[in-house]
C-alpha cells in the first residue's frame, strides 16, 4: 500500500482524483484548508495551511511515497520548495497547465512551443512572477534543471466538475448563476471561433492515477486532456442545449471591462490563451495510462451529468461581473 499526499486535494480535480487513488488500494492524506472528515480508514483529511513553509516541512515528516501538488506557487515561492519536495518523497507530481503552450494551428503535443519562449512582448514577460502561464513554465524549468528525476509534470487542459464550470473565462459564479436565473451571459466575439478542449475531472483522475509511482513517468511531461475539441461558440451552444444558456457577444475590450475591469492577469488569460487555438493531441497520456479516447467522457454528456447533479441551492460564491453585466444589458435595453 502506497502512502500518498494530495496537497490542495478538495478542489475540482482532487474531488475525483482522491477517491480514485483510494480505490486503487492507496493510503491517502489530503492537506487543505477545508474542514472535512472521512469514515474511510484509507483516507485522512488534514486541515493545514500547506503554503506556510514551516507547516509544509512538518507535513513532509510523514514520509510519503508520492505527493500530488495542486497548489499555486509564484516563482519565488516554488524556488523555496521544489527541492524540499524532491528530497522528501519518492515521486512528486507537479501540476502545470496547458496554458504554457503558445498558439498552434495544429493539435498541441508535449513538444509544442511554450509561450515563455515564443512571446517577445517585454510587458508580458515582466510578469514572470505572477502570470499563470509564465510561473508554471518556470516551475517546470526548475524541476528539469534539478539533479533529481523523481518528478512528473502534468499540463491539464481546462477541466470541469461539480466544483467548476467554465465558458471562455467565465466561471460558475457567473456562468451557472446567470444560466439558472435566465439572465444573458456576455461573451467576447473574438474567442467564439477558437478551438478549446474541456476535460472532465473524472477523466483527469483516470489518466493521472496510473502515473503515480510509475517509474516510466519519472522526468516526463504529459498533457492531461480529452482529444475532443470544440469552438467556444459550440461550447456555448452545448450549455444552451443542456442548461438553457442565453448569451450574446461583444468586443474583447468591452468583455474585459465587464468580466474583470481589465486586470493584467485577466487580459493575459483572454489574449494569451482563450484567443489561441487549443486542440490537443492526447496520445502520450492515453498510451501511458492504458486508456483509449473511447474510455473518456464526451463533453456534452459530462457537462450534463455535472450540471444535473448540482443541488438547486448550490453556492458558487460572488462575482462582481454579474452586476456589471446586468448594468450593461439594462443600459442597452437588452432583456
Amino acid at each position: 500500500m502506497a502512502k500518498i499526499l494530495v496537497i490542495g486535494g478538495t478542489g475540482a480535480l482532487g474531488t475525483y482524483l482522491v477517491p480514485e487513488l483510494v480505490s486503487r488500494g492507496n493510503q491517502v492524506d489530503v492537506a487543505s484548508l477545508d474542514d472535512k472528515d472521512s469514515s474511510d480508514p484509507a483516507l485522512r483529511y488534514i486541515k493545514i495551511d500547506a503554503k506556510n513553509l514551516d507547516n509544509l516541512k512538518e507535513l513532509l515528516k510523514n514520509k510519503y511515497d508520492a505527493i500530488v501538488d495542486f497548489m499555486l506557487y509564484f516563482t519565488s515561492e516554488f524556488r523555496e520548495r521544489y527541492e524540499l519536495f524532491l528530497k522528501n518523497t519518492g515521486h512528486y507530481i507537479y501540476l502545470s497547465t496547458y496554458r504554457i503552450y503558445a498558439d498552434s494551428k495544429t493539435p498541441i503535443t508535449e513538444e509544442s512551443a511554450r509561450i515563455l519562449e515564443t512571446e517577445k512582448d517585454p510587458a508580458y514577460l515582466a510578469h514572470k512572477e505572477d502570470e499563470y502561464s509564465l510561473y508554471k513554465a518556470l516551475g517546470e524549468d526548475m524541476l528539469r534543471a534539478s539533479p533529481y528525476r523523481n518528478f512528473t509534470i502534468l499540463r491539464p487542459s481546462i477541466t470541469y466538475s461539480k466544483r467548476r464550470f467554465q465558458l471562455v473565462t467565465l466561471e460558475a459564479a457567473t456562468l451557472v448563476k446567470r444560466m439558472r436565473e435566465g439572465k444573458i451571459v456576455i461573451l467576447p466575439e473574438e474567442a467564439m471561433e477558437k478551438q478549446t478542449t474541456l476535460t472532465w475531472a473524472g477523466d483527469f483522475a483516470k489518466m493521472v492515477a496510473p502515473l503515480i509511482l510509475n517509474e516510466k513517468a519519472f522526468g516526463e511531461t504529459y498533457t492531461i486532456a480529452t482529444g475532443e475539441h470544440h469552438t467556444w461558440r459550440e461550447m456555448a451552444e452545448i450549455y444552451q442545449e443542456i442548461g438553457g444558456l442565453r448569451y450574446m457577444t461583444v468586443d474583447a475590450e468591452t468583455y474585459l471591462h465587464l468580466w474583470s475591469t481589465g486586470s493584467f492577469q485577466a487580459r493575459a488569460q483572454l489574449y494569451c490563451d482563450r484567443f489561441f487555438e487549443r486542440a490537443i493531441d492526447n496520445s502520450k497520456i492515453l498510451k501511458a495510462s492504458g486508456l483509449s479516447q473511447s474510455d473518456l467522457m464526451p463533453v456534452r454528456d459530462g457537462l450534463r451529468r455535472e450540471l444535473t447533479a448540482l443541488p438547486p441551492d448550490a453556492d458558487f460564491g460572488y462575482h462582481a461581473a454579474n452586476e456589471r453585466m446586468d448594468r450593461y444589458l439594462e443600459e442597452h435595453g437588452i432583456r
